[in-house]
């Protein structure tokens, strides 16, 4: 096929040279991968070379959408040809092939789905998996079961993975081929650091400041002015797009962008030549595989927006995150395919050394849920033997199979269940997949697939009610087009009686079973969802009042107590139930809640709960396991320390600081580690019951039995001075027992007291009571420090006894 078209010099292309070592890497090992900077071609002239060497046809996998299309028109307009004859494509919910197609190019998504339902890709026989150091999740999992298939399948199939980066081992590694180095491309690329005047401050969520939009407009400009060619901007999401664009109104250049939001034709005509010199403010998905012809200037906001997963609270988000130094490499190279570039970076180089190497996998921080259900799917639940690049995280992965569990499609074991097997065929995510089978017969086909399709094509709304968001999206072609996709998924033929508010709000409760919400009181923006995260309306919202919510969508950034709702339907309690069900629980509960022991029968959705019943008797152990661990939230505060209790327990603190074992330790750790054996928590009840317990009493069974009658000898109360008076004894330091007692009270004492080995501290007090000595020594300050004492106070009281040699009795 290639080489029909060898004489043109659109093939003049740094990749060319290392088409002979990719097949010759394919006929030996049956795998390869492919390092290929961005401009080299890999993209179109890799998949019409291989096609030369086989008589199936040749698969190229691309991560989005956009780059499928891109491709097979390239790769057929090489051709000069249309697509669908040698070269076409298929995308959920469009195909375009025929029976002389030799290249076909599908998404990663397609391309798993291809393998799940005929895991020998009859008629393939090379696989293309592009972009593969962008590390999705589909492509993780495409790689994962081709390489599976080939080895117990299909030892025919040729595998090669492609990757714009030189972190090629691992692939290298799961595929066991050899790498192949292309070169470089030919184009230089100057880059131009040029920060914010001002420093910015970085992206909180989905916040991007708007000091630093206003900045990337003024680098447009001057890079307009300063070189030739088409200028295409970086930036993370739709919102900037918008943004920048009105800064840039007065322009002589056509404004133009490039996002996962718009139609397919609007897409395409961006990546076609244009007459007129053009600005094309693109997200990220320009950044690899797609070339934007003409562009000659590359503006790079140094941002990346990306899905994020708050696994503890069942909720979805994307963030906007500073773009790795791989990212900014790839970005920089879309202005040098077709001519030498300039880049503008819009930060400084000193920071460029500090941000992230490379983008983490998606794996890393994205919901799992259809992963976990696409494992269960091919047999493999936990991944366990395929050839994955990283392995889920543990968390991440728990939450997704309990997702999976509650929603009926995967066993206890993990094994995927029949049900399982229907929703994982639908082309979306499990949660809508589950609603756009089972919300058919509650909504009727109609309503649950026009709901599923609002939800599954993101339709931008500004209201956070369902049916104001659904009436806004009729005019949506992308809506559209998902409700004539998925109207053949769920053809059951049955037909709405009436489209109702409330056969919406099944189907959402059908989807997010474990974000119905309850408000938390009567007219209360705030509610508890099932899976026990807070989420709030806005004050403005129109679902204000609903004792019930759907919750479809709901984000939680920085900083904010609650998640906000973004969009959500009304439900009544029976719908909730009946949505819920796996979720539906009817406990014994012996917890410590809200500072007392709660003992009760509760009916509950999740975290709702429904009712309440007292229980009678509850069980002794579990009562004190509530009681102990409210002793572990609240502290040993919570019992009654009279003075004789305190008193005690800092006379052993002393022993255990003095003499160690078997006199135990009293701090508060070690108490609460210990408390079944100084405390009786099976007599405990309620909180009530703690400040009744004797703990003077109680505390005396940590002591040894053996030591028990030492106590008052080693750690008495009271020492007796020699004049007969009994002192009591200080031990709030542990370390050092002290007794206060007037000068003359210490008069024939030769030392201090030892108690324990330790010698007392002796604060000596004047006649009047004040301070007037602190020794441990009493030895030495009777040599050294009393003849000063005894000058400074025998004249103000000279009543009182003040011997030259207070040793003497």
């Amino acid at each position: 096929m290639i080489d029909q078209v060898t004489d043109r010099a659109a093939l003049a292309l740094p990749v060319r040279p290392a088409l002979p070592d990719v097949e010759a890497a394919l006929a030996a090992r049956g795998a390869a991968v492919l390092v290929a900077p961005p401009g080299t071609g890999k993209t179109t002239l890799v998949p019409l070379a291989l096609a030369e060497a086989v008589e199936g046809r040749v698969l190229v996998a691309e991560p989005r959408r956009v780059a499928v299309r891109a491709a097979a028109a390239r790769m057929a307009s090489l051709l000069e040809e249309p697509v669908g004859e040698r070269v076409g494509y298929a995308i959920r919910g469009e195909r375009r092939t025929g029976p002389r197609t030799r290249v076909e190019v599908v998404t990663t998504g397609l391309l798993v789905a291809r393998l799940q339902h005929d895991p020998e890709l009859v008629g393939v026989d090379t696989v293309v998996l592009d972009e593969c150091h962008e590390r999705a999740l589909d492509t993780d999992l495409a790689l994962a079961f081709a390489v599976d298939a080939r080895a117990a399948l299909r030892p025919d199939l040729r595998l090669l993975a492609t990757s714009a980066t030189a972190a090629a081992d691992e692939l290298s590694a799961a595929l066991d081929g050899p790498v192949v180095v292309a070169p470089d491309p030919l184009h230089p690329v100057e880059v131009v650091w040029s920060p914010p005047p001002r420093p910015v401050p970085p992206p909180r969520g989905m916040r991007v400041e708007p000091e630093l939009l206003a900045h990337v407009a003024a680098v447009v400009r001057r890079a307009l002015a300063e070189a030739d060619g088409d200028v295409l901007v970086f930036l993370p999401g739709r919102r900037e797009i918008d943004d920048v664009a009105q800064r840039l109104t007065g322009l002589d250049v056509a404004v133009e962008t490039l996002h996962g939001g718009q139609d397919a034709a609007r897409q395409d005509a961006v990546l076609a030549p244009s007459a007129r010199r053009r600005v094309v403010l693109a997200t990220a998905i320009a950044e690899t595989s797609l070339t934007v012809p003409g562009v000659r200037v590359v503006v790079d906001a140094g941002l990346s927006r990306r899905p994020w997963t708050d696994h503890a609270r069942g909720l979805d988000a994307l963030v906007t995150v500073l773009a790795s130094q791989s990212s900014a490499t790839q970005r920089a190279g879309r202005a040098g395919r077709e001519a030498p570039g300039v880049v503008h970076r819009c930060w400084s180089e000193a920071e460029h050394t500090h941000r992230d190497r490379a983008d983490d996998p998606e794996i890393a921080h994205a919901d799992l849920t259809a992963f976990a259900l696409q494992l269960a799917r091919w047999g493999t639940p936990g991944g366990a033997g395929l050839a994955l690049l990283d392995a889920p995280p543990t968390t991440a992965f728990e939450a997704a199979r309990t997702v999976l569990r509650g929603l009926g499609l995967v066993g206890e074991d993990g094994a995927i269940t029949g049900r399982g097997r229907a929703v994982a065929g639908t082309g979306v995510h499990p949660r809508l997949g589950r609603a756009l089978l089972d919300g058919a017969a509650v909504a009727g086909s109609t309503t649950a697939t026009e709901v599923v399709a609002l939800l599954a094509a993101d339709v931008r709304g500004d209201s956070d009610d369902l049916d104001e968001r659904l009436r806004g999206a009729r005019n949506d072609p992308r809506w559209r087009a998902e409700v004539r996709r998925l109207r053949h998924v769920n053809e059951s033929g049955r037909q709405d009686d009436h489209i109702r508010s409330r056969a919406r709000s099944a189907v959402v409760a059908l989807a997010y079973p474990d974000r119905l919400a309850r408000a938390r009181a009567a007219d209360s923006r705030e509610y508890l969802t099932t899976g026990g995260t807070g989420v709030e309306l806005a004050a403005s919202s129109p679902l204000r009042g609903q004792p019930w919510l759907a919750v479809a969508d709901a984000v939680r950034g920085p900083g904010d107590r609650v998640a906000r709702v973004r969009l959500a339907a009304p439900v009544d309690e029976d719908t909730a139930r009946e949505a819920a069900a796996g979720w539906w629980r009817d406990d014994e509960v012996v917890a410590w809640e809200d500072g007392d022991v709660v003992a009760e029968r509760r009916e509950r959705l999740g975290a709702i709960v429904l009712a309440r019943r007292p229980l009678a008797h509850p069980d002794p152990a579990a009562v004190a396991t509530a009681v102990r661990d409210g002793l572990a939230a609240e502290g040993l505060a919570l019992l009654n320390w009279t003075d004789a209790a305190l008193d005690l327990r800092r006379r052993l603190a002393f022993l255990h600081h003095a003499l160690g074992d078997p006199w135990p330790a009293v701090d508060d750790a070690s108490l609460l580690a210990r408390a079944d054996e100084w405390l009786d928590l099976t007599r405990v009840r309620r909180r009530a019951d703690l400040g009744r317990v004797q703990v003077a009493a109680t505390l005396r069974h940590l002591v040894p039995w053996s030591q028990a009658g030492r106590l008052d000898e080693l750690a008495p109360t009271h020492v007796t001075t020699p004049d007969g008076r009994r002192v009591r004894v200080d031990y709030s330091d542990a370390t050092a027992p002290v007794v206060a007692l007037r000068v003359q009270q210490a008069f024939g004492w030769q030392q201090a007291p030892v108690l324990a080995g330790v010698p007392v501290v002796v604060h000596l007090l004047s006649p009047a009571g004040r301070p007037a000595a602190v020794t441990a020594d009493l030895e030495s300050f009777w040599e050294n420090g009393y003849p000063q004492v005894r000058a400074e106070l025998r004249g103000r009281y000279p009543k009182h006894a003040w011997p030259e040699d207070p040793r003497l009795p």
